[in-house]
């Protein structure tokens, strides 16, 4: 009777062990720091994004994405799609903050973050990237990021990445655009 009473609590230690929530790493992780999740927060990762207390990964469906993106920074501005990129077919879906999310067959693929756009609303929450870099970092900055790697021969201007997941553009003396996963670049 002793012995089935361990294997039962080891057993239900194991299950419960075993479960998956199915959140996002922890903030420590991703490097968001430990405050406490903002409804109209996104945070951008290299593997994906988060809005509010959701975090999707890349291949996360197109429709609960925009669903999020659009409780955290308020309706989409525009929508659209390219047949002509060089990774397939893309549809994008642009945000107030200059967050525009990439779509291929209903999952996401990518993101990227630019200053915003002439006619672009203010965004009603914030958009920010896990880590230091933010989008109008000054040069220093960014040099100065674990990973930075200027990306040489750029036919698209001042071209870095930062690590294997991030990447983004410099104008002047500042960061221009940031992104991750699957873009529509023409090079």
């Amino acid at each position: 009777m002793i012995k089935l009473r361990v294997f039962l609590a080891l057993a239900g230690a194991l299950a419960l062990a075993a479960c998956d929530s199915g959140a996002a790493p922890d903030a420590d992780a991703t490097g968001a720091g430990e405050a406490p999740v903002a409804a109209n927060a996104v945070t951008l990762r290299g593997d994906g994004l988060s809005a509010g207390a959701e975090s999707f990964f890349f291949a996360a469906g197109q429709s609960e994405v925009e669903a999020a993106l659009a409780k955290a920074l308020g309706p989409q501005l525009r929508s659209g799609e390219n047949p002509e990129c060089g990774a397939g077919k893309m549809a994008f879906t642009d945000y107030a903050g200059g967050l525009t999310a990439h779509f291929q067959e209903g999952k996401l693929v990518g993101w990227n973050w630019h200053l915003p756009q002439d006619g672009d609303k203010a965004a009603s929450g914030t958009v920010s990237l896990a880590g230091t870099v933010q989008l109008g970092a000054p040069r220093a900055a960014v040099e100065a990021a674990p990973g930075f790697a200027k990306v040489e021969g750029s036919t698209l201007g001042e071209e870095f990445r930062l690590g294997e997941t991030l990447g983004g553009f410099i104008t002047g003396d500042r960061v221009e655009m940031l992104h991750a996963g699957t873009q529509c670049f023409f090079r």
